[in-house]
Formats: C-alpha cells, structure tokens, sequence
C-alpha cells in the first residue's frame, strides 16, 4: 500500500487486475480535490500496465514512455498526464492547454468524444483539429484546453504558430509513436515531436527563472528499442522514463497466426488475392470459434468478391430468431447485392456504401447478428468494430497505380481490433500473406522488429519548414537540427540502414548526415526555395514560404516552378491533376464508364474542357471530377463523390497557393497569375467563374434548388436581388420566409465598381492611370454581412505583353472604413497595343468579379498619326476614364485639363510642344498661333474642345455678326457643320452657291467673327449645341485653290479621328 500526503487529501482506492496472474491488489493514491474521481467512474480498476505507470506519470513531471500491447488500456495513461497538469495548475486554469496527437484521425474522435464527456464539467474544453481545411477562427484553438490533432495537422499549425500557440503549450501527448518507422507518415511525426522539444528549449532559453516546461508522454505499441524512444524525448539533460510491457499483460489474450501462401512467379497480385478468398472459409471455421470475424482487405471491389465467394461456399447454422434479425437488417438496405449477402450472415463495408447501410451494417456486426463483415482498412480504421477474430487478408494494398505492402503501423492497428474486453477473455488474428513475406510479419507480430526513422527519405519538405521557422540559417545548424531527430540516435547504433559504413565513427556519421542536408539544400536552391551565399548562410524565399505554409509537396513545387506564364485555365487544372498530393486516387475499372460519359457524351451535360481520349490514369479521373465539380454535374457513384470531396480538400490549398506562387513571381506572366487567382476562387466555391449556379453558394441552396433558380433564368446576384421574395418560393417550393432570407443574403454580399481615369502628363514611354475601386453597398454591409470577415478582392491589371501592371489585394474590411480605395499607377507602353486588361477577383464567390478593357495613349501615339499639323499634341489629348459595376460596363471621357495660358513661364525645354509642362504647352501654343489664320486657329481650338467634350453636353457658341449685305456673308443658318458622334468625326464639304468676287482672299479665306469682349471667357458658351456649331464655309474660291482648303480641313480632323480610336 501506497500513500502520498497532501495538504488536502481524499483518500481513492482503485484495484487492478494482475492479468498474468489474475490476482486482484488494492492501490491507494491521493487526489488533490475530489473532482477528479468521475474521470475513472468507468471501471472499478487499473489494469497491470496502467498501476506500473502511475507513479511516473501522476506523480512526477519527467517525460515518459510507455510499451505495451495494443488494447492494454494507454490512453488511461495521458488522463493521468492531464490531471497531473491540472494538479500543478491554479483554477481557473486559463494556461492549461495540452495537446494530443495520433497517427489517425479516428483516434482523435474517440478521445475527442470520451473527453469532452470527462473533462467538460471540470471547465476545460476540447477542440478535434484535423483535416485538410484551415480553421479560420484561431481564437478557437486559443480558447481550448485540450487539442486533438494528426502529426499533418500540427505540423502545418505549428508552422505559422511558432511564436503565440507553441508558447502556450504544457504537455505534449503522442500516441502510437511507433508510427515514426511508417514509410509515409512517420517523417510528419518526428519532425513534429523534434519541433516541439526545440520550442522548449527556446521557452526555457528565454526564461528560466518562470521554470514553465512542456512535458513529453508517448505511448507505443511493443518494439524492441524502447529505450531509443526514450533518447529521442529527453529533456536535454536526462532520458525520459519508460515502462516496457510485453504480450502477455494484454487484457485480452492474442493469438497470433501468420499463413503463408504459395505464389508463382507469373501470378499477379490481384489473382493472388483472388485465390485467397477461395480459403477464407476454412480460416473462419478454425479459428473464429462461432464468433463474429472481421476480414480486412486490400481494395473495395475485393471486399465484395470475398463476400459473395464465402456466402456460395458456407452455410452459418443461425437461430430463427437470428435469421428474422438479419432480415430486418436486409430489408432496410438501399444496395441489393449487400441485401441478398446479409440474408446469408455476409457482410461488405467501405467507403463506397452507402452512409445509411453502412451504419445498419456496423449495428448488425457490433451486436454480434452479423457473423462476417468484410471490410478495407481505410474506413475500418475510423469505427470501432471489435472482433474476436481478425483476419488480414493479403499484405498488398493498391496505391497509385501499383501494389505495395501495408505499413507496419496499419498492421499493428488492424490487429488491435482483435479482442472484445466485454465479451472475451482471448482472440486471434490471422495474417495471409506469401511464403517468402511470412517471416517478417512473425517478427512483427511478435513485436522484434526494430523501429527505424523514416526522416531521411523526405528530408526535402521537413528541412524546408525549419528554414522557414528561423530553426536553420546555416549548415552547422541544420546539423544541430538534425541531433535533436530520432534518425541521428539511429543512424549512430544502425548507420548502414541509412547508406553509411559501418566503420565510421560518431565524427564521421555527422560529416555523412551534414552532406545528406547539403545535398538537399541544393535541391532547394535548385528552384529557388531557399537562397544560400558563400558562407552557406540560408535564407527563405517567397516560394519557400508558401511551400512551407501550405505543406506542399517539393515535387508539386517543382511542377509550379515550370510555368512558363501564358498557361490557360485549362492547363492551370491540368498542372493541379500531377500534384504528388493526389498520387493516392486509384482509378478503378468500374469507374471508367461514368468518367468517360463525364468527359464526353452527347446526350448529358459534360465538363469544361474535354481530355483527349478515354481516361486511362489516375491523374485524368483527378481532371475530370475536378472538372466535373465546377461544373456542378451530378455524380451518383457514392466512391466518385467521396474522393471529389478529399481533392477539393486538398485542391483548396494547393490552388491557394499556386495563386500565391505565380502572383509573387516575375512581371511576366499576367495570364497565368490571373488564371490562377480564378482557380483558387473555383475551388473555394466548387464552381467555374462563368458558372450560372451562383446561387448555390448561398446557405440552404444545394445543387438540386440551385438548378431550379437556373432553369427560371437566375443565373446572376443581380437578377436574384431583383426578384421578388415569395417569386423565390414559388420557384424553390419553400415557405416564407425563406425568399426574404436568400434575397437578405445576395443583398448583402459587398458590391463593387472600378473606375479608371488617365491624367493629362503624356509621355512616349509611360502612362499615368488613376484606379479607384468603390465599395457600392457601404452601409448595407455595415449592419449585416454575407461574405465571411477575412473576405478580399484581388485586382490584377496586365498589359498586351503578358505582363503584370498592377497586383493588390483588397479587403473588405479596408473598403468597409473608407468606402473607396485609390491609387496611381505608371503603365508602361506596350509594343503588342495600348489596351490594358483590369481584373477585380473575389477570394470566394463566383459572380462578384468585374473584367474589363482600358485604352491607355501615349505621347507617341500623337506623333505618329501621319499628319502634318502642328497643333495635334500630347497636351490636347484627354484623360480617358472607364467605369464598370457588376452587370454593365460604361466608358465615359474625363474633363479637360485647364490651359495654363496666363501662368509665367520659367523653363528653358528645347521642345515646349512635346515637354509635360503646363505652362511650356501655353507658350508652344500661342507661338504657334502667330503662324495661322484666325480662321485655322478656331478650326484647331474648336477641334480640341470638340474631343474634350465629346459626350457632354456643350455650349453653343453666341455668334454676334456684323451688318452685312445680302452676298456678302452667308447667315448663320447657312453654316454647313461638323459633327462629333460615338463613332468618331464626320465633316461636311459646304454646298458652293456662288463664286466669291474678292480676289484679296484667295491667299487665306477670312471670316470675321465678333465675340466681344468675352473670347476668354468660356462660361459664355452655351452648352447646347456647340458640337453642331460649324466651322464657316468660306465663300467660294478659285477652282486652283479650293482643293488645298478643303484638303487641309480634313487632315486636321482626320488626325483628332485617329487620335480619338486608340
């Protein structure tokens, strides 16, 4: 008997059960308030291993190990860990925060679902944070007090948390750290546990007088070298503690059954596993003892092969009453073939059942009226369906395109499904496998296999993201990173599974692992992920970032560093489909005929952008359910739409950041950076930019009322705003008020418009544009909000050479303070065209982009309009303005810039017609006035004034003639004009009447015009009808000369035409 004094003691007493023996001890410890005894309400008891643990995890702060068989009860372990902490730690308990991490997300719900129930009313709060999506509110996490993550998970976290919730962090639980030998996931794992321990280290670094620590439990399943587990999760000056525990302290005897099977050397896999089922009945009646099997296989189809041959081969002896179970069971089934088997005592489950028959089938199983179920391990892994008998059906799974082994740690955990504490005292598991494989699976199942790292094969991504966490700048600290790994404590006991000699020494195996990390820093540079000077100090990139935040592969990167620029959105999806990230979607033969009607078919709707061909490989079914996604076409295979789901999952943020990637690479690729930030808003909203389902974007529209709203013509935000409410029931067959709730919705979502002026300073290389971006619906939005807070617009504007003008990110939140956002921009001349491309893209919703063209001038442009007339400069050009909202798109003309005729000028510019000096161009001007006819002269003014109020309304010009005679001068109404329209100028010849007696005139025609003493004033002008207000018909000259005038007059406004079009 044990007893620890406290200042406040109530005395528990908790037995367990010597299982080896089957003799019951008594054990007394103390808890420090009574609050914690509903935690253990469950069982009466500990087991052996978890009483051998208690002292070292309830009672000490060291790190500690634990080794013992699957089904011992550890998880028991990390409660007594978490209590530990509460006991160390004054309520409230606001800087208690723990976090616990297994290799399966299944695990996490489990604990997630069991805590919640024990820790909630103690006041602590639980948070499950897996997946691949990005939780948006971080205060969330900041709030729990318990987090339960996958190593992918917090790996991606902790890379952009390092500085606030790594901090906060007391005790870190690992579960099933055995994982860390696992080919694929176990690199994540220790890279995360090795991140962690250098976080303390930093923590205690920067404060030890606090002698706050974070606290390291693991938990494994039974490996030899433990003891290098408890090396590897040292606190820097000693070991961790650690309690190994071999099989036979497991609460439900094991038995352990490893067949071998021949197979030849022409024989596949798959007709390897074939023949297997044709056994599968003999296994079941050896070792089930008439108790319920679980048989797991390597792929959907096989589970139900293997069904169908064990129902024809074996007859169940069952009860009546076992029969009219089953049946109940059966005729609630949608799929007929799972029907006909459960009559039978078979059953299949995956993930391409349905989700109501697979619960009735787990129902069926767990209640043990389900004699047989044949399962993969993918979904298995993720229920709770003990057996007492497990049978492992082949140790070869298919995945991308070809057959490899199972991990040891998916082996491990199909096992541990043998064994029903509440109904056994024994189970068996059985492994089928080949005669040349069975020794190896003996080894593991008996638990004698070493555990090695895995780090070393993808050190590329993992020493990318220390980099970027300022844990490496240099080699001698990637080194030092690399220490602090379980791959350096193994590569010194067992360098030759790492590629070393055997004869090196510890100096020599750290200069082996120094160059293993040099070479994979040149990798990195090779794409510009990482910059490295002569001195090998190593510094992040951009691209590095990205690669590091979004836990993208380095091979996707190395697909994105290939771009040239110009890729169109079809290749842009193209690019998406060879992602690493989706190497795992198998193409499967009975999916072929449904992908091939998805991508061609005349008679039903299809994608976008065809793939030539049939689909013949994984990476064209990924092009083709993306595809089919955005296009919102219905798929009814339940396994299509399942794995659509998990590629749009992670498409969400491999889109992102190939948009991230392409916007902050070189000036030159315009189409591609603006394809891309399309994509990225496709994914998010699964819908192509065009798409007319914008609706289903809206809350409660799914694709069914989605295609209702189409089919009535509601294929724009607008249009549903502007359709009455109870019109929207009456479409959707809703109730009120839900058409008030989905026109409140489209109401409120943030419109925009942009608008684009060109200031009047010309210059033959560069363009100044004024950009303005409004936000319409202000005030609407300030009271209430559809879009999400972190909601923004990207404006992206590119000229004719492909190149990027302008890239800014807007957000909502910015425009919602100011109402508008404005900014100058210099345009430089393109030798492609003078047209610019502005592209205003939401973040998230399809519908909300605004696209449209602008005309930039240049001064050039002026000089090269091919005519001889002085007077068509760069200052009489206009600033040019172009509006757009969200349905229409209207260009208007800028007002004129004021002539600086009575500013004093003091500059000495060579050209003062072609300098961008105000007052230079009036000194140019009235110069140049000196050399015309005042009949030239008001031709020229008038001309200009004509292009700066060509769509205004303008003023008619008073006229005030003189007296004059009959034949003298013609009246005013006589004047033939010329008319400015959209189109361009059009002139009139004036009608000749009579030859004109005066012979003085033939060397200028001259009219004589009395406007008084207000020349200078243009406010005099009326506003009417100046465009209609003529240039004067002089009075007919001499056949000779005629032709000149008329000649002249037209290149002039021939030159204001072309000036106007570009």
């Amino acid at each position: 008997m044990l007893i620890y004094p406290t200042k406040s003691i109530h005395l528990v007493v908790i037995t367990f059960q010597n299982v080896s023996k089957f003799k019951k001890y008594e054990y007394f410890f103390t808890f420090t308030s009574v609050k914690f005894r509903s935690i253990f309400s469950e069982f009466p008891f500990f087991n052996y291993v978890q009483s051998k643990a208690l002292d070292d995890v309830l009672y000490t702060n060291k790190n500690f190990v634990a080794c013992a068989p699957t089904g011992s009860g550890k998880t028991v372990l990390f409660e007594l860990a978490i209590i530990r902490l509460l006991m160390e730690t004054q309520e409230p308990w606001r800087d208690v925060k723990a976090v616990y991490m297994a290799p399966i997300k299944a695990l996490c719900s489990q604990c997630y679902d069991s805590w919640s129930k024990k820790f909630g009313p103690l006041g602590l709060t639980c948070k499950e944070l897996t997946g691949d999506t990005e939780i948006d509110d971080l205060f969330e996490i900041h709030d729990s007090h318990i987090i339960l993550t996958t190593p992918e998970k917090w790996d991606s976290m902790s890379r952009k948390w390092k500085d606030s919730l790594l901090q906060l962090v007391r005790l870190f639980l690992i579960d099933e750290v055995h994982v860390v030998k696992d080919a694929t996931r176990g690199a994540t794992l220790e890279v995360v546990v090795s991140r962690m321990k250098a976080v303390n280290s930093y923590r205690t670094s920067q404060n030890p007088e606090a002698g706050v620590t974070m606290r390291l439990v693991a938990v494994s399943a039974t490996i030899p070298n433990i003891c290098d587990i408890a090396d590897w999760l040292s606190n820097g000056s000693e070991p961790a503690s650690y309690l190994s525990m071999d099989e036979s302290h497991r609460p439900v005897k094991l038995r352990k059954v490893v067949l071998g099977f021949p197979c030849s050397g022409t024989q596949t896999e798959f007709k390897f596993d074939l023949s297997l089922n044709y056994k599968m009945a003999n296994i079941i009646q050896t070792y089930s003892d008439q108790k319920p099997t679980l048989v797991f296989c390597s792929t959907r189809k096989g589970a139900q092969q293997s069904a169908a041959v064990l129902a024809k081969d074996t007859r169940f002896i069952m009860s009546f009453e076992h029969k009219q179970r089953l049946m109940t069971y059966a005729n609630s089934t949608l799929d007929s073939k799972l029907r006909d088997l459960m009559m039978l005592g078979v059953g299949y489950h995956h993930a391409g059942v349905d989700l109501s028959d697979r619960k009735l089938v787990e129902e069926a199983f767990t209640l043990g009226d389900l004699p047989v179920l044949f399962t993969t391990r993918t979904l298995a892994m993720g229920v709770n369906l003990p057996a007492h008998l497990v049978v492992i059906k082949s140790t070869m799974q298919y995945v991308a395109g070809s057959c490899e082994e199972y991990s040891e740690a998916d082996i491990l955990q199909m096992i541990g499904r043998a064994g029903r504490p509440q109904f056994d005292t024994s189970a068996t598991a059985v492994i089928m496998t080949k005669v040349h494989t069975r020794e190896k699976y003996m080894k593991l199942m008996n638990g004698i296999e070493i555990i090695e790292s895995s780090l070393h094969s993808h050190l590329v991504e993992h020493l990318n993201a220390e980099i970027v966490l300022q844990t490496i700048s240099d080699v001698n600290m990637a080194l030092d990173w690399i220490r602090s790994t379980f791959l350096y404590i193994r590569a010194l006991k067992n360098p030759s599974h790492y590629g070393f000699s055997t004869n090196l020494d510890r100096y020599g195996i750290e200069a082996k692992l120094q160059e293993l990390c040099l070479k994979t820093l040149n990798s990195l540079s090779a794409i510009d992920l990482i910059t490295m000077d002569e001195d090998i100090n190593i510094k992040p990139t951009e691209a590095g970032r990205l690669m590091a935040r979004y836990c993208v592969a380095f091979e996707t990167m190395q697909l994105f560093s290939r771009v040239t620029g110009s890729e169109t959105l079809p290749d842009l999806v193209d690019l998406m489909s060879k992602s690493k990230e989706f190497r795992d979607v198998q193409l499967r033969v009975n999916e072929k005929k449904t992908l091939n009607t998805l991508n061609r078919d005349k008679n039903r709707a299809t994608i976008r952008f065809p793939l030539e061909g049939k689909i013949k490989n994984s990476e064209m079914k990924v092009n083709c359910l993306i595809q089919a996604q955005l296009n919102s076409i219905s798929i009814q295979d339940f396994g299509l739409i399942q794995e659509t789901a998990k590629i749009f999952r992670i498409g969400m943020r491999i889109s992102k950041c190939l948009s991230e990637f392409l916007t902050q690479q070189s000036k030159t690729g315009f189409c591609a950076a603006l394809n891309s930030l399309i994509l990225a808003k496709c994914f998010r909203a699964k819908l192509w930019e065009n798409s007319p389902f914008v609706s289903k974007q809206m809350e409660k529209i799914g694709l069914t009322l989605s295609t209702a709203m189409v089919n009535a013509g509601l294929t724009s935000f607008s249009k549903i705003e502007q359709t009455n409410p109870r019109e929207l029931e009456l479409i959707l067959n809703r109730h009120p008020p839900f058409g008030n709730q989905i026109r409140e919705s489209v109401v409120h979502l943030p419109k925009y418009d942009i608008n684009l002026e060109q200031l009047p300073r010309y210059s033959s290389a560069t363009a100044e544009v004024v950009v303005k971006v409004t936000l319409q619906n202000q005030a609407q939005l300030l009271s209430r909000r559809t879009a999400p807070d972190h909601h923004y617009v990207s404006l992206i504007i590119g000229n004719s050479e492909n190149h990027v003008v302008i890239l800014h990110k807007l957000k909502d939140s910015l425009l919602l303070k100011s109402g508008s956002w404005t900014k100058k921009i210099d345009v430089p001349k393109a030798s492609k065209g003078n047209e610019i491309s502005v592209n205003l893209i939401s973040s998230e919703y399809v519908g909300l982009d605004i696209q449209l063209k602008f005309p930039v001038y240049y001064s050039a442009a002026a000089q090269n309009l091919g005519t001889k007339i002085p007077q068509c400069k760069t200052d009489n050009l206009v600033g040019q303005r172009a509006q757009h909202s969200n349905c229409s798109e209207t260009q208007k003309a800028s007002s004129a810039k004021k002539l600086a005729s009575k500013r004093q000028c003091n500059h000495f510019c060579k050209n003062k017609n072609l300098c961008a000096h105000d007052c230079c161009v009036a000194v140019g001007q009235k110069r140049s006035a000196n050399h015309e006819s005042s009949f030239s002269s008001y031709l020229e003014d008038l001309r200009n004034r004509s292009d700066v109020l060509a769509q205004t309304p303008v003023k008619r010009l008073k006229w005030m003639t003189l007296k004059f005679s009959s034949g003298s001068r013609p009246p005013p109404n006589q004047i033939s004009t010329v008319s400015s329209a959209l189109s361009g100028w059009s002139t009139a010849v004036p009608e000749q009447k009579k030859p004109y007696k005066s012979p003085s005139s033939l060397q200028i025609p001259s009219v004589t015009f009395d406007l008084g003493n207000e020349w200078d004033d243009w406010r005099d002008f009326d506003d009417e009808n100046l465009l209609n207000a003529s240039e004067t018909s002089p009075p007919p000259c001499e056949s000779s000369f005629q032709p000149q005038v008329q000649q002249h007059v037209q290149n002039k406004i021939s030159g204001s035409y072309i000036l106007s079009q570009m």
